[in-house]
């Protein structure tokens, strides 16, 4: 009974310190966070949603996405109460993740030593940044650490842009805002802005699931930026996101439309549509094609299970 007991406890402390150890999730470790993706993947595992998809997604409302979420039995993926560069700057992207805790010395030590010998360059917090690809969003977690918890400058910043043209999510600080300013197109959700620099902080992890607040992040997730808040949207779910978002963003139109026009009452639009209602919005897309962000015949399949 001992030597089980001894031998669980031995078992518990490895699955404990094997993502410390690992520090960059390897191929097998990201696919088996995503196993319910089914797509394409990058070289280290993430999925790879389409650049088409993570552009629709971009002009869908954090609510509609949230909807989806929840209905889907996700729970744990939005987070708000950001400090913004930007608010007007809305993004959109596929997650790299990192984990930062505070520091240990001797164990800060050696995971240096280790990423060194296996070919990362610097210091540890430039690590997720070289691994940027084009579309990525980096999202870190440092628990909230604003003083002496800035993870990046305008230096740091330029160099996520150049990589990925994209912005960051850190439940974290940064410093230098009047040059993260200064780079066109990039955007930062943070904790708070500091003059300080980051101390007292190691990195643990990347490319693994990490907290932001009150949300769970899977490397690869797509990431949706706006001025509510971030919503982190898992790989497998973007596209039944996308096309349920775009569907109801058809149909409010349609319906303020009537509306405007007087055809229905709000109880009829706001209410089950009627079979006559659902044909005049047939016809109503029939006319309107351009206004159509996905393909018709992916329309159509989808509304063949909606209920209206």
């Amino acid at each position: 009974m001992k030597k089980s007991i001894s031998l669980l406890i031995l078992f518990s402390g490895f699955i404990f310190l094997n993502p410390l150890f690992s520090q960059i999730a390897t191929r097998e470790e990201v696919v088996f966070y995503t196993a319910e993706w089914s797509g394409d993947r990058y070289p280290d595992g993430r999925p790879k949603v389409s650049d088409e998809l993570l552009e629709r997604i971009k002009n869908i409302s954090i609510e509609e996405a949230w909807g989806v979420l929840r209905g889907e039995g996700y729970f744990n993926q939005f987070e708000g109460n950001w400090e913004m560069i930007h608010e007007d700057k809305p993004f959109t992207g596929r997650a790299l993740t990192a984990v930062y805790i505070p520091e240990s010395p001797g164990l800060q030590r050696r995971m240096l030593d280790k990423g060194h010998a296996e070919g990362m360059i610097g210091a540890s917090n430039s690590w997720p940044i070289d691994m940027l690809q084009e579309g990525d969003v980096y999202v870190a977690d440092c628990f909230g650490k604003i003083i002496d918890g800035t993870l990046i400058g305008d230096n740091l910043g330029n160099a996520i842009y150049t990589n990925s043209h994209r912005g960051v999510v850190f439940d974290g600080g940064a410093r230098d805002l009047e040059g993260l300013e200064n780079i066109e197109g990039f955007n930062a959700f943070v904790r708070g802005f500091d003059p300080s620099f980051l101390r007292n902080v190691m990195l643990t992890g990347i490319n693994v699931p990490v907290r932001i607040g009150e949300a769970v992040v899977l490397p690869g997730d797509v990431v949706l930026a706006k001025r509510e808040g971030v919503i982190f949207i898992p790989a497998h779910l973007a596209e039944k996101v996308a096309i349920t978002a775009e569907f109801i963003m058809l149909r409010d139109m349609f319906g303020h439309q009537r509306l405007k026009e007087g055809t229905y009452t709000p109880g009829q639009i706001d209410g089950r549509w009627s079979d006559e209602i659902k044909q005049d919005f047939l016809k109503w897309l029939d006319g309107n094609p351009d206004l159509l962000p996905m393909t018709r015949e992916e329309l159509d399949e989808f509304m063949k299970n909606r209920t209206w």
